[in-house]
């Protein structure tokens, strides 16, 4: 009887000493500050405590985030440079992008992070803390979240720490990485036009993959050079630099100097992670397949799917209602159906698409803005005998399962 006893207090010292919110987030990075910053902003949340977790003390410039758009957006303090005209280019053409009525915009990852958090410093009811999450377990009305530190417990909990194992460990779906490495530089004579940004060029060697270089130019004398992947298997970080190096050289720039470096792998697929969300946790960002599946891009996704979480959680309780599948995630499940048994075609399919398409067509079907018309536009552009036989395998795929 008294080990009984002692059970029980010791439970009940355990449940006092784990704090408890309303609402939690495990990783605080885009998808979770992009939540919570618009959670504030709706006024809908005051009343509601609520919990960041993150490892990373989001306090340096650890990344770089690119978008289009045709209008203002919640983050434009956070963009440092604009773009109305883009390059696309291959070993045979070179094509200027008038993007009109869109525009490319650069966000630096410090800028948004001080953006955000000079928000959330004013609200009493929001807590940061620097903790790497252990463990998430969860009952039917309560999770219970481990820090190395503390003990945590809410009623609702948005999860965005990437497990990779889950897509990984399957078949069904293809898994590639869109992975790079950037230098930003600066150099001592003007070299850069800084109205023009290098979306895309293929003219760099393919070998067996799908390899191009991506150029910001912020003045006549700085710019972003990253040497970026579609692919299965990172490379050893000195064939990304030596490829930058290269490519540098080739602009006539010698002399320069290294003022940031840059690396990311970021994870293309289609696997269905939000089968994984329950009544009460929900999977975002990466974690909850918001990361556009095709591209690897990411913010522009991830600010309209926090949007439509603010909104879902002012009418809604049951989190497994939230995410709903489009014809958009059928359209990326057969480009990677493509580049995953035939990598190399990423230079030949994206060439296609912009060597005649409308540029502000094709920024808006990426962006899942399309009517089916427009759809269809844009689809003819594309190795039309390639996407033939992708339907044919996906369907054939999906049967065999």
């Amino acid at each position: 009887m008294a080990w009984f006893i002692l059970l029980i207090l010791s439970l009940k010292n355990y449940i006092c000493k784990v704090k408890q919110y309303d609402y939690i987030f495990t990783g605080a990075g885009l998808s979770a500050l992009m939540t919570v910053y618009k959670m504030v902003q709706s006024g809908s949340f005051s009343d509601s405590s609520i919990l960041l977790l993150d490892e990373n003390t989001k306090k340096t410039n650890d990344r770089t985030w690119c978008f289009w758009k045709t209008q203002d957006s919640p983050w434009e303090l956070s963009i440092s440079k604009k773009w109305d005209l883009a390059l696309f280019a291959n070993e045979n053409f070179r094509r200027d992008l008038h993007l009109k009525p869109y525009q490319y915009n650069m966000v630096k990852g410090l800028d948004f992070y001080n953006q955000v958090f000079d928000l959330l410093s004013r609200q009493d009811n929001i807590t940061f803390l620097h903790q790497r999450v252990m463990a998430i377990e969860e009952s039917e009305t309560i999770v219970l979240v481990q820090t190395e530190k503390d003990s945590f417990s809410c009623s609702k909990l948005f999860n965005s720490i990437y497990n990779n194992q889950k897509a990984a460990s399957q078949t069904t779906y293809p898994l590639l990485q869109q992975h790079f490495i950037g230098w930003f530089i600066k150099s001592e004579q003007p070299a850069f036009n800084p109205e023009q940004a290098t979306f895309m060029d293929f003219s760099v060697e393919q070998k067996g993959n799908t390899r191009f270089m991506y150029v910001l130019p912020t003045s006549k004398t700085e710019a972003l050079f990253e040497y970026t992947l579609f692919s299965h298997q990172h490379l050893k970080k000195e064939e990304y630099e030596n490829e930058i190096q290269h490519y540098i050289e080739k602009l006539g720039v010698t002399n320069y100097e290294i003022l940031e470096k840059e690396q990311g792998s970021i994870p293309m697929t289609c696997y269905p992670f939000w089968k994984a969300n329950t009544k009460n946790v929900l999977n975002i960002g990466t974690s909850g397949g918001w990361t556009k599946a095709s591209t690897g891009y990411t913010f522009k996704n991830s600010d309209k799917k926090s949007s439509e979480l603010v909104a879902f959680l002012q009418r809604e309780t049951d989190f497994r209602k939230f995410h709903k599948k489009t014809k958009f995630w059928f359209y990326d499940l057969l480009l990677l159906d493509i580049l995953d048994r035939k990598n190399e075609l990423g230079s030949h399919i994206f060439s296609s698409m912009f060597k005649k398409g409308n540029p502000s067509l094709i920024f808006k079907f990426l962006d899942e803005e399309t009517s089916l018309i427009e759809d269809i536009k844009v689809i003819l552009k594309c190795p039309k005998t390639l996407f033939i036989k992708a339907i044919f395998h996906v369907v054939f795929k999906s049967i065999k399962l």
